[in-house]
């Protein structure tokens, strides 16, 4: 049975749901594991045939310990089959949500040295009611900014969860059973 690594860096914890959905799919035909980017560095991934990695954006920026992680395995990630993808706001615009238009995943790509097998963009989640005050207002303003919503009470799930399992269907069809 083939073995696939799922790493997340999570703000809000919707990444990491997200590749618990991915890991539900997989765990059938793969014996996968799950971890944050924090515990990611006992893993290792030379022992792994595919590698998921999917981080979220805040404030237009991924965590700094992504970029650390992805540069300490360079080698590794860019020798195995691996996919790469992020989470945002921005993607639940029908023209910023593929590969090709998300400018966050374009300029996550011209960052770094990692060539990714394959990538993806999934909108996000804003739950206003769980951010401290200046999150909330921040996010507030951007949404304002890009017409999305700014109710400070609402919660807003813009995740296509059918786009999340195909995702995870075309690692397990493509990648995994060959």
């Amino acid at each position: 049975m083939k073995k696939t690594a799922i790493i997340f860096s999570s703000t809000d914890g919707h990444t990491a749901k997200i590749c618990k959905k991915i890991t539900d799919i997989l765990q059938h035909a793969s014996m996968v594991s799950l971890s944050s980017i924090e515990e990611a560095d006992s893993l290792e991934l030379e022992n792994f045939d595919f590698i998921i990695i999917g981080a979220s954006i805040r404030y237009g920026k991924h965590k700094p310990n992504l970029f650390k992680f992805i540069n300490k395995n360079l080698e590794v990630l860019n020798k195995k089959q691996t996919a790469f993808f992020n989470v945002n706001a921005v993607a639940r615009k029908d023209e910023k949500n593929t590969p090709k238009t998300n400018p966050y995943l374009i300029k996550f790509l011209k960052k770094v040295s990692w060539k990714p097998t394959f990538t993806d963009v999934f909108a996000g989640k804003i739950s206003y009611p769980k951010y401290h005050f200046f999150d909330k207002h921040m996010i507030r303003f951007i949404m304002w900014m890009s017409k999305g919503p700014t109710d400070p009470k609402g919660i807003y799930e813009f995740t296509d969860w059918n786009r999340v399992e195909s995702f995870g269907n075309k690692v397990l069809n493509d990648y995994l059973k060959t």
